[in-house]
C-alpha cells in the first residue's frame, strides 16, 4: 500500500483536490489526520470519497477519548457505507498535549485502543454490546450493520490499523489488528519496530492469519521539494509535534535532548506554536521527517521499506502540498 495523509488545516475544497490528485498519482489510500483544532476529518473523507473511485479512506488516526468509542465505530461504519466499502479505521491513543487542551486525560491508552477495536468489530457485525472497561456501553448497537460492506482482507468487517510508536502498542497491533501505522521516519526506528511486530505476530490468533495477513505500514512525516532546504523548513511544524510526543527511548536513540523536546511540548500546550517550531533542531528533522529533494526522499523511503510492508506519506508533504503529491509518488516509485 502507498498511502498519503491530508491534514485538514486547509479548506475542504483544496483537500478534495489533493485527494483527487493523489488517486491520479497512484496512491492506494488516503488518511485524514484528527485534531480538534482542524476541520472535521470525516467531512473531508466523505467529500474525497465522492470525488474518487478507488482510494481507501480513513481517519489517521482517530482517538477513542474525545469521541466515545461506540460513536467512533458508527462514524467509520458510515464512511464505509458512503464510500462503497473503501473505509479503513485508523485508530490510536491520540496526541497527549492536544487532549490536555480538552481536559482529557489519556488514561490506559493501550487498553482503551484494544477495547475500542474489539467493541467496534462486534458492532460492525451487528451485535448488541455491553462493555465495562476503560469506557462503558450498555446494550449498544448499530441500526444499520447490513449496510456496512464486508471486506475480505479484514479480521472484522472493516480493516483496523493502529497508530503506534511505543513497543507495547506496536506489539498489541501486530497481535490483534489488521495493520499498524508506525509513526516514525528513520530507518533505525523501523529496524527496532520490526522486532516488536515479530513479537506481536508470534502471539497472533490463528483465525487472524499469519504475518502475511498483517500490514506493517510506515506512517512517516514527509516534506519533499526540488529545493531541499525549503522542504526541511516546511517540516518544522509536524516535527515539533512528533518530538514533543516522542517517548524518552526514542529521543535517546537519536541523541535528542529530552529537555528541549519537553520545552517544545510545553509551548504547544500553551498555544505558542511559533516558539515550538523555532525550537526544532536539524537533528529532530533528520530523526522525525523524510525531508529534502525527491532523490533524497527516495533513498530514505527505500531504506524504510527494507522493514515495512507499506508506506504512508504524512504531513506536511512539502512547502507546496499540490506539487508534493506527485513528487512524493515519484520518490516512492523510484
Amino acid at each position: 500500500m502507498l498511502g498519503i495523509e491530508l491534514t485538514p488545516e486547509h479548506p475542504v475544497s483544496e483537500l478534495v483536490d489533493l485527494g483527487r490528485a493523489a488517486e491520479d498519482a497512484g496512491f492506494d489510500a488516503l488518511f485524514a489526520s484528527c485534531h480538534y483544532n482542524n476541520r472535521d476529518p470525516f467531512v473531508v473523507l466523505d467529500r474525497v470519497a465522492a470525488a474518487t473511485d478507488d482510494l481507501l479512506l480513513g481517519p489517521g488516526v482517530a482517538n477513542p477519548y474525545e469521541t466515545h468509542p461506540v460513536s467512533l465505530a458508527s462514524r467509520v461504519a458510515t464512511l464505509a457505507e458512503a464510500s462503497g466499502g473503501r473505509a479503513v479505521c485508523g485508530l490510536g491513543a491520540g496526541d497527549r498535549s492536544t487532549l490536555r487542551n480538552l481536559g482529557v486525560e489519556r488514561d490506559r491508552p493501550l487498553r482503551r485502543v484494544l477495547e475500542t477495536m474489539r467493541v467496534a468489530r462486534r458492532l460492525w457485525a451487528g451485535d448488541r454490546v455491553d462493555h465495562d472497561g476503560t469506557f462503558r456501553a450498555t446494550d449498544a448497537g448499530l441500526n444499520y450493520p447490513d449496510a456496512i460492506p464486508d471486506r475480505p482482507d479484514a479480521v472484522g468487517r472493516l480493516p483496523v490499523y493502529v497508530g503506534a510508536q511505543g513497543p507495547h502498542m506496536i506489539r498489541m497491533a501486530a497481535k490483534h489488528a489488521d495493520g499498524v501505522l508506525v509513526n516514525a521516519a528513520h530507518p533505525d526506528d523501523f529496524a527496532w519496530a520490526d522486532g516488536r511486530v515479530g513479537e506481536g505476530v508470534a502471539e497472533r490468533p490463528a483465525e487472524y492469519g499469519d504475518r502475511e495477513a498483517f500490514d506493517f505500514a510506515a506512517y512517516a512525516s514527509v516534506s519533499v521539494a526540488e529545493d531541499g532546504e525549503a522542504a526541511r523548513e516546511a517540516a518544522r511544524p509536524p516535527v515539533a509535534f512528533i518530538a514533543a510526543g516522542a517517548a524518552p527511548p526514542v529521543l535517546d536513540r537519536h541523541g535528542i535532548d529530552r529537555e528541549r523536546a519537553k520545552t517544545i511540548g510545553e509551548a504547544i500546550e500553551a498555544g505558542e506554536f511559533s516558539s515550538a517550531f523555532e525550537a526544532v533542531t536539524p537533528a529532530m528533522i533528520d530523526a522525525f521527517c523524510i525531508a529534502g529533494t525527491p532523490e533524497e526522499a527516495s533513498e530514505r523511503i527505500d531504506a524504510v521499506l527494507s522493514y515495512a510492508d507499506s508506506f504512508v506519506a504524512g504531513s506536511p508533504l512539502g512547502p507546496d502540498p499540490t506539487a508534493a503529491v506527485s513528487l512524493v509518488a515519484g520518490a516512492a516509485d523510484r
